[in-house]
């Protein structure tokens, strides 16, 4: 295989935008079992007082994920993370307001192998969010797995990350006041799976946990697609039915997250690595729909508005996706 190395006199910025993908794809892929192995050496080493004192803290500090999290809005901030909006680059578009005094969950489609466009839109403010969405705080939903790691569990709640079981899901909903939108990758860890560049499935057709949520809390619905989501990795081949496929799930059922077998280019060669494609990514928010409250949901109720979800977000795919380069005999395809 022929390695196409980069040039030697890559501009300042563009190195900058690559570092800055590097450490959020090492958070993903590397920080957790590094976080998990310092917190048990530190215990055999003399600085074993920083591991004991964290578990102290951790043990009071145990329910903060479920109760919103800790956001750092200092951190999510920061310039820097201007280098990973450009790096793609990636866009937030909106189709409507929403208003502030409600509350809203933001249905994410489709996952991707590492959701990109949903953490840099709703969990740092380079794309804009603050101002196309003013009084609203934005929460992305993430496996509760990740908030049983020390300190990693910090370093992620500082974007606005929470768990995504039900409970701590509901918690911004139940607040009055409105103002609070749960940001939840409807696909989860089995769509990433099929996170292949030019597809369009979307695992939704059986997903109605997050609709009967918004009936209980009376949480508007808003369709958000993100164009080019899937096109920044490549993935092996793993078509239903297939060995490879079949021991994915197996394992995404034992351990709760998936194992996509993803590459794309290095940081100094475009051939191989685990670095995405420069491949723009554009985020649209559609239009709200609004939901009353109603805790106890008949199924009739409930299977007419997750097809009115459906419906929704096939035609906000329809109305963009000529401006994204799909081809337009495309459609999603509902799994």
């Amino acid at each position: 295989m022929k390695v196409n190395f980069a040039p030697l006199d890559v501009p300042l910025h563009r190195r900058l935008q690559t570092a800055m993908v590097l450490q959020w794809v090492f958070s993903f892929l590397g920080l957790a079992p590094t976080c998990i192995f310092l917190f048990f050496y530190l215990l055999f080493t003399r600085f074993w007082l920083i591991s004991v004192l964290y578990a102290i803290w951790w043990y009071f500090d145990y329910d903060t994920p479920a109760r919103g999290g800790r956001r750092v809005p200092f951190l999510c901030g920061l310039k820097l993370w201007d280098y990973m909006r450009d790096y793609f680059p990636i866009k937030l578009v909106k189709m409507a307001d929403l208003d502030p005094r409600h509350n809203y969950i933001l249905g994410f489609h489709p996952h991707g192998v590492l959701v990109a466009g949903a953490f840099t839109n709703f969990c740092t403010y380079t794309t804009g969010f603050r101002q196309l969405f003013p009084g609203l705080t934005s929460y992305l939903l993430m496996l509760p797995l990740w908030f049983r790691v020390p300190f990693f569990r910090d370093y992620i709640m500082c974007a606005g990350l929470i768990p995504s079981d039900k409970e701590s899901a509901s918690y911004p909903l139940r607040r009055r006041g409105g103002g609070n939108a749960v940001v939840i990758a409807v696909g989860g860890a089995p769509e990433a799976l099929d996170a292949h560049p030019g597809t369009y499935n979307v695992m939704l057709a059986k997903k109605k946990g997050f609709i009967k949520m918004a009936m209980e809390h009376g949480a508007h619905l808003v369709p958000v697609f993100s164009f080019g989501e899937n096109e920044v990795f490549d993935q092996v081949e793993n078509h239903r039915g297939t060995w490879l496929r079949w021991t994915q799930e197996r394992l995404q059922s034992i351990m709760g997250i998936s194992l996509p077998l993803f590459h794309a280019r290095g940081i100094f060669q475009y051939s191989f690595g685990l670095m995405p494609y420069r491949k723009p990514i554009t985020t649209v928010v559609g239009r709200p729909i609004r939901v009353e409250r109603n805790e106890k949901p008949t199924a009739e109720e409930l299977d007419a508005l997750h097809q009115l979800y459906m419906d929704e977000l096939s035609d906000l795919f329809e109305e963009h996706k000529g401006n994204y380069g799909v081809d337009k005999d495309t459609h999603l395809i509902f799994v």
